[in-house]
């Protein structure tokens, strides 16, 4: 990452805790609280150290790129040092500091700037005028923290930097689909019609010049244009189930793709037959989303998506050797859960080892079965 890109800054749920180590400022109070003979200089010390702190503080969440995120890491060692002169609490700005350096990149720039803020929580040691054995107790668990906390930071830095590219890959995958997806639709069209309406213009045009003066042969025209029409919009109608068809099928591929680019080990078994277009879209979605909580949440080193009908009802299970655990759902489980009631059907989860994510739907064809071939497919 250059100087003129952004930095990588977490985008998950997790953001909020930023506030909640805000806590650890109250450090901060124990010199003045403690030291019999602190007065109110002391106390305005704690609270001007604070109010400048915080505005570099937040700042850090967003910075414009790396340079500035240096800058502003530099900015709070630099008030700890200062600060630990007449604060011993202050050497905590160097803890909060190293949580920012984590998001340099490369990682090795990040590693030698919390190098840096170690050793700068050593020449805190030194220099403080904090007398031992209290300066100990004062100052070396920002030494021990400093690097934990930094070191835990770039490993989640390096996380969020590793699904960013995994969502930014799949997205590169669905719109190159899509785009293909288009093209294909686009020249099935055109081969499809092109020559059709090319003889119906035809046709048309050579009934009009014959209506005056052969009116039989003109209706015969006329009725070879009705029926070459009607087996166009036959041959249309039965494109567009084909792509209807390709739709979830689709979709299984879009997922097997995904889980390969997240390392997961994928088993696929399908039987896909004719489906109505809201049982289909239903069913794509619900694979969408199941398959999108194992990549981003389960951790899963293998998973298994089965497809098929048993008895009355066309089933879809998604299964993982993940996480698992007793998380309530989000709010993509709930939308799929609300189209799949919509519909008649029901969506069981379990989670007790790994998790199984089971939709089924009554199933009504829309046409003539016709199941594609079982297949079971390995990736990793």
């Amino acid at each position: 990452m250059t100087g003129n890109e952004v930095s990588d800054q977490p985008t998950d749920g997790t953001r909020w805790m930023r506030f909640l180590w805000l806590v650890y400022l109250g450090s901060l109070l124990f010199q003045p609280a403690f030291n019999p003979t602190a007065g109110l200089f002391d106390w305005a010390v704690v609270v001007g150290l604070i109010v400048i702190f915080l505005p570099l503080y937040f700042a850090s969440f967003h910075p414009a790129d790396d340079r500035r995120l240096l800058l502003l890491v530099a900015a709070m060692a630099a008030l700890g040092v200062a600060g630990s002169l007449l604060n011993s609490g202050a050497s905590v700005f160097l803890i909060y500091a190293a949580a920012a350096a984590a998001y340099l990149a490369p990682v090795k720039r990040a590693v030698l700037v919390i190098a840096a803020l170690v050793a700068l929580v050593g020449i805190i040691l030194i220099i403080s005028p904090t007398p031992m054995p209290w300066r100990l107790f004062a100052h070396a668990p920002a030494f021990v923290f400093t690097i934990v906390i930094g070191a835990a930071s770039i490993f989640d830095a390096e996380r969020d930097r590793a699904d960013r590219r995994l969502r930014r890959a799949d997205e590169e995958i669905e719109r190159l689909a899509t785009l293909a997806e288009r093209e294909r639709i686009a020249r099935d069209l055109h081969d499809l019609l092109g020559h059709t309406l090319s003889v119906i213009v035809v046709k048309s045009e050579l009934a009009a010049r014959l209506a005056e003066l052969e009116p039989a042969r003109a209706a015969g025209e006329m009725r070879d244009v009705e029926r070459i029409g009607r087996e166009a919009l036959s041959e249309v109608r039965a494109a567009v189930a084909g792509y209807r068809a390709q739709g979830l099928r689709g979709e299984v591929e879009s997922a097997r793709r995904a889980l390969d680019a997240a390392g997961v080990e994928t088993t696929v078994e399908t039987e896909l037959p004719a489906l109505p277009v809201a049982i289909e879209s239903a069913l794509a979605f619900a694979l969408r989303e199941s398959v999108t909580n194992v990549v981003r949440h389960a951790a899963a080193h293998r998973a298994t998506i089965r497809l098929g009908i048993e008895e009355s009802h066309i089933v879809l299970e998604v299964t993982d050797d993940g996480h698992g655990g007793s998380a309530a759902e989000g709010s993509g489980l709930t939308g799929m859960r609300e189209r799949i009631t919509a519909l008649g059907g029901s969506v069981v989860r379990d989670r007790a080892s790994g998790t199984r994510l089971r939709v089924a739907l009554p199933f009504e064809a829309a046409g003539p079965l016709r199941p594609t071939a079982s297949e079971s497919v390995s990736q990793t």
